[in-house]
């Protein structure tokens, strides 16, 4: 479980200013004191999807996206500590929810882009 500090999340919010949905994925997590889990479920909800009530609940769909993120062009950005290109891509390239884009990105960048992508290139 990952609790973003007010710090980050405006860090997070400056990276992504001129993306309305990710800034409201943003204002969701800082509704949720930080708690990047509770507010993925709680966006989630809001997108008609019925997330189960796990812990790793954000691990597990995260993980359903692990190709694409690890494939894509936009991982070097996350490696970088930069999550707009991630964002961009999972909203833009892929059939996520984009307001689920944002959480699923900064779990990513929070995991450690390399230690989420290791399982994938070692069955590579």
């Amino acid at each position: 479980m990952f609790i973003l500090t007010l710090a980050e999340i405006a860090q997070f919010r400056s990276q992504l200013s001129e993306d309305p949905i990710a800034l409201r994925a943003l204002d969701m997590i800082e509704d949720c004191e930080g708690d990047l889990e509770d507010a993925a479920i709680t966006l989630a909800l809001q997108v008609g999807q019925e997330p189960n009530r796990s812990d790793q609940w954000l691990d597990g769909l995260a993980k359903r996206w692990r190709v694409f993120i690890c494939q894509s062009e936009a991982r070097s950005s996350a490696t970088e500590g930069s999550i707009a290109e991630l964002v961009k891509a999972l909203s833009v390239e892929t059939t996520l929810p984009s307001v689920l884009a944002t959480p699923i990105a900064i779990y990513v960048a929070k995991t450690g882009v390399e230690g989420f992508c290791k399982p994938l290139e070692e069955k590579l």
